[in-house]
């Protein structure tokens, strides 16, 4: 199968799809190497994530350019991402060491008497996952980094359209001292990788991707440990109280960076009608100054999107809302894979661009009355991973934060923050399960009693 550029077209390398047989001989793989890495001291795993650290300094330049070359993603951006691997694997490489361990008395009852419960966390078993191609490196590492802290074996499938990245980091990782088997890259068809899903050995599937395809895989999986990011449709409050400026360019950030493909991209602003001419005329400004251009460039902050079909997806959902009534305030229009940051107003309940996820460079801008009508709109969706409100009265942000039905409100803050060791995931249609290194060390462990005297 042959990988493009999406910026280009050029073909800039290929890779081969396994079969079921050379799949399944990589899950022998993993459940051979389950009791090595079991037996793996906190010591000996923080050792192995160190090691992992080195290889990717090592090959920080390579590890940019691929991810630039394979998802489109501009320079500044494919560095940063480089980057927060590195601080992933560094939180796990110390988190391996606070396992949790609890002691407790257990003697409540009669029946309990002179008895204590120890509580340890043991590996559940062989991990299988999933990573999309937004984030072709970091969002892998979130299922990597956690399963070697966890001591379990790991074997991911990378996107089919940015798979480049995790062979590089998979050779990165066969040099160190990781038991053979505790990590395993597969490239296969989504035929075969339901198999894998459905494999006996399998124990837990960690996916990120589109809701589609996560809930019908969580049927799959039916009797294994699941957890899913199925993505979100970001809505941000400026209160009236909102520090217009630090709104302005936090959420600039939020609806256009990697081209609005990020599943916390701000997609809907809720402003303040006594603020909203102000923000509108100074938000489309930032928009209009972006610079667009090739991803290599170290001083492009916007380019293409993954594919053209994804380009003509996004055209068509802006379409149909301007017919529908709503305003294109800018952008609009497509060249190829290039969709143009894009701002609407007016936007009525129905739209695909309002109500489904549009993982594109898509900002909606409204205004509102009061608190309770933003807020409802922010929650007038299926989705429901991060919000964002901009005020600084400590009593708007805790009605916000007690309302919204999101896994995460970001005070004064876009909704694209997150930092790798904060839990990260969403209620609704957005999943269930967290990220975040410790939390998802914790889908990955069993809790298991010892009653003793």
């Amino acid at each position: 199968m042959k990988i493009k550029n999406p910026f280009n077209n050029e073909v800039i390398g290929e890779i081969t799809l396994e079969n079921q047989e050379e799949v399944f001989d990589k899950v022998e793989l993993a459940v051979k190497s389950k009791s090595k890495l079991k037996a793996l001291s906190s010591g000996d795993k923080s050792k192995i994530l160190n090691e992992i650290i080195e290889g990717i300094h090592s090959n920080f330049d390579a590890l940019v350019k691929t991810i630039i070359q394979e998802s489109g993603k501009p320079y500044r951006y494919a560095k940063g991402e480089v980057n927060r691997a590195i601080q992933t694997f560094t939180i796990a490489s110390e988190e391996c060491k606070r396992l949790p361990h609890d002691l407790f008395d257990i003697d409540a009852t009669e029946k309990g008497r002179n008895l204590m419960g120890e509580l340890q966390y043991v590996p559940k078993g062989v991990v299988f996952g999933i990573s999309p191609f937004n984030f072709p490196l970091n969002l892998a590492v979130h299922k990597i980094a956690p399963a070697i802290a966890a001591g379990c074996p790991l074997i991911l499938k990378p996107s089919s359209k940015t798979p480049l990245t995790m062979v590089l980091l998979s050779n990165i990782i066969k040099n160190t001292s990781l038991p053979e088997g505790g990590f395993e890259l597969v490239h296969c068809s989504r035929e075969t990788g339901n198999k894998l899903i459905e494999h006996d050995e399998i124990d837990v599937l960690s996916f990120t991707g589109s809701p589609g395809v996560g809930w019908k895989m969580k049927s799959m999986a039916a009797k294994k440990h699941t957890v899913l990011e199925l993505g979100g449709n970001a809505g941000a409050i400026l209160a009236k109280d909102a520090n217009l400026e630090l709104a302005i360019e936090e959420l600039f950030v939020g609806g256009f960076a990697y081209s609005g493909q990020v599943c916390i991209h701000t997609q809907r602003i809720y402003v303040h009608a006594s603020l909203f001419e102000d923000f509108k005329s100074a938000y489309l400004a930032k928009v209009e100054g972006l610079t667009i251009g090739d991803p290599m460039d170290e001083d492009t902050e916007f380019g293409v999107m993954i594919d053209e079909d994804n380009a003509k997806r996004v055209e068509e959902w802006v379409d149909e809302a301007i017919s529908s009534g709503a305003t294109c305030l800018i952008g609009g229009k497509r060249e190829g894979a290039l969709y143009a940051p894009t701002v609407l107003t007016n936007v009525a309940k129905g739209q695909k661009v309002r109500d489904e996820e549009v993982f594109g460079p898509v900002v909606i801008l409204e205004s509102f009355e009061t608190l309770d009508d933003a807020i409802h709109e922010v929650n007038d969706c299926r989705w429901g991973l991060q919000a964002a409100i901009f005020t600084d009265s400590i009593q708007n942000r805790n009605k916000a934060f007690n309302e919204l039905k999101v896994g995460a409100l970001i005070h004064n803050k876009s909704t694209i923050f997150r930092v790798d060791d904060m839990p990260y995931g969403g209620v609704k249609d957005s999943g269930f399960g967290r990220e975040g290194v410790r939390y998802a060390m914790l889908d990955f462990l069993d809790p298991k009693l010892l009653v003793r005297e």
